[in-house]
């Protein structure tokens, strides 16, 4: 394995998240907020789910903050901003950018409050104008955070997130975003948050998992038929196969393209280690890191253009960042702050190898090299290193681990040197 000095590009947004660690309690002193999104190199957080059951009902869904649909529009005190003022506030602070959706969280309940279609359409979209006039232009004692990216809805294929009809979501999105649009030419309107292509590469699916592609199929007609914007699609998969992911991010690129939507951004903006049932077990655990680990460097070479992971709250049983009790960091978290070197570095360098079996993503900041490299779900191997000298007769290989993040492990000399790779082990090389 030759990793060189030469600039292949950039390296991709995928190390964004859903939701902060936001705690009403806390005020405008986030303090963990600022800690784990400075830690683990947060650049984008994506604002569904928002808070969940921590005060959910205060929080960013377009219901919360217009609380009588029946009221004025037009009018600032039809609006209640203060909670989600604070909560992106918080995100704002530590630098990171904000994915903005437009719709309403999960209800599992058997009793729906919110995920129904909206009385009046096009009423809604004016709501939400106001809503992006509040975080972009100033409005209602508001921010010009220039918040780019706009989400219209998520998971409507998904009862507890939408009641309605096929039809009438589509209708919704075209109404709203062509309304969005043209009153915010600048911004980046998309959707719908799918829940996932499972069927697509999965056998013996269920007629609800395979109705999923015809969603998005109608969904694709639609837009094309209608002129609707669509600066970036965005969909979901919960999978402990990274090859899953990459077969996911193949099918949407290949159905947006072939619907003529080349240019239509590709958001894999909810993703995890399997998520469900014994998912729940592994995902912040060596193995839960090392999926990460690999999903992060082969999405760089796949379609996705950016990607936001399945989240980073105050608790609950997705989030793989910190254990919410002791603040400990978890070796996710490590991984990300690995990443974060990665993704802050001058660009993605050219790795000349034969191992596909050992991914690597390699970069450069000035003269120094970076990589990240994992043997996820892969037995021990030794492979063969060399790096360009620039200033530098060698280079330091970190592993990592369980309790204490990543240890130093030995000694890279430029011209080459022999590494062991120890089973399902990630490691990190720096200067």
């Amino acid at each position: 394995m030759i990793i060189t000095d030469k600039i292949i590009g950039k390296v991709k947004e995928l190390n964004g998240v859903d939701c902060a660690p936001y705690a009403k309690s806390w005020g405008d002193n986030q303090v963990y907020v600022n800690q784990i999104f400075g830690y683990c190199g947060i650049p984008r957080s994506r604002t569904h789910d928002a808070n969940g059951q921590y005060g959910g009902c205060y929080f960013v869904d377009v219901p919360n903050i217009f609380r009588n649909f029946d009221a004025d529009e037009n009018d600032e005190s039809s609006y209640d901003f203060y909670y989600t003022d604070e909560y992106i506030g918080a995100i704002i602070k530590t630098g990171a950018q904000i994915v903005y959706r437009l719709g309403v969280s999960i209800e599992w309940g058997s009793k729906k409050y919110s995920c129904h279609p909206p009385k009046d359409f096009l009423k809604w979209a004016r709501i939400c104008e106001h809503i992006i006039m509040h975080y972009n232009k100033g409005w209602a004692n508001g921010f010009n955070y220039n918040i780019e990216y706009w989400e219209i809805w998520n998971e409507p294929e998904n009862p507890p997130m939408w009641t309605g009809t096929k039809e009438q979501f589509l209708e919704l999105y075209k109404i709203s975003s062509k309304y969005l649009k043209e009153k915010f030419p600048e911004i980046k309107i998309g959707g719908y948050g799918s829940c996932g292509f499972y069927a697509h590469f999965r056998a013996n699916m269920s007629e609800f998992h395979k109705s999923f592609l015809v969603w998005f199929e109608d969904f694709l007609k639609m837009c094309k038929e209608e002129n609707c914007p669509l600066d970036f699609y965005s969909w979901h998969i919960y999978t402990p196969k990274v090859d899953e992911i990459l077969k996911s991010a193949e099918y949407v690129r290949t159905k947006l393209n072939q619907y003529g939507f080349e240019k239509t951004e590709s958001h894999l903006n909810e993703w995890n280690y399997g998520a469900e049932g014994g998912g729940f077990d592994n995902m912040a655990t060596m193995i839960g890191a090392g999926f990460i680990a690999t999903a992060l460097i082969k999405m760089q070479y796949s379609s996705v253009d950016l990607a936001q992971y399945y989240c980073l709250n105050s608790a609950g049983g997705y989030n793989a960042f910190w254990d919410t009790r002791t603040k400990e960091y978890t070796p996710v978290a490590h991984v990300y702050n690995a990443f974060s070197k990665l993704f802050n570095s001058d660009g993605q360098v050219e790795v000349i190898t034969d191992r596909f079996d050992a991914p690597v993503l390699a970069t450069k900041k000035g003269n120094k090299i970076y990589a990240l490299m994992s043997n996820y779900q892969s037995n021990a191997k030794s492979i063969k290193i060399s790096i360009p000298a620039t200033n530098k007769e060698s280079y330091k290989l970190y592993r990592l681990t369980e309790k204490f993040g990543f240890v130093y492990e030995k000694e890279i000399l430029t011209d080459e040197t022999w590494v062991y790779l120890a089973p399902g082990a990630v490691y990190f090389i720096d200067c």
